[in-house]
């Protein structure tokens, strides 16, 4: 296994929250299922700010940021029974990973982290383990 890429994203929280309030910039930047899955939530920012920086974190690890045909809504970022966070990536995306980091196969890495007024996300982007 060899890493492909690194990448790492903090915010501020109030940054969000302020950003929220516009329901343009919602449905820019998440997918339909992660603003659904906002709406049981009694602190939305902190989850759109863990979302926020986790794909900015994967744009990073990709090395090209949000360009190059890479959007925010084309990266989902969902959790297991577990609550550990994963990837749900569009075919594009997965395209523009293979074609940047030069491979087929790839694995992915995600951890999140909160603290009162930041969230803070690490993306390990690796070749696939095969057996």
């Amino acid at each position: 296994m060899k890493v492909l890429g690194i990448g790492v994203d903090i915010i501020n929280t109030s940054r969000i929250k302020k950003s929220i309030k516009n329901k343009k910039f919602l449905s820019r930047l998440f997918t339909s299922h992660e603003i659904n899955n906002s709406k049981i939530l009694k602190d939305k920012a902190m989850y759109f700010s863990k979302k926020f920086a986790a794909k900015e974190s994967l744009s990073k690890a990709i090395g090209t940021g949000f360009r190059k045909g890479l959007n925010f809504k084309d990266i989902e970022i969902l959790n297991n029974s577990l609550g550990k966070p994963y990837f749900r990536l569009s075919k594009k995306t997965k395209n523009i990973i293979s074609k940047n980091l030069k491979t087929k196969s790839f694995d992915l890495f995600l951890s999140i982290s909160d603290e009162k007024e930041y969230s803070v996300a690490f993306t390990i982007i690796q070749t696939k383990n095969v057996k």
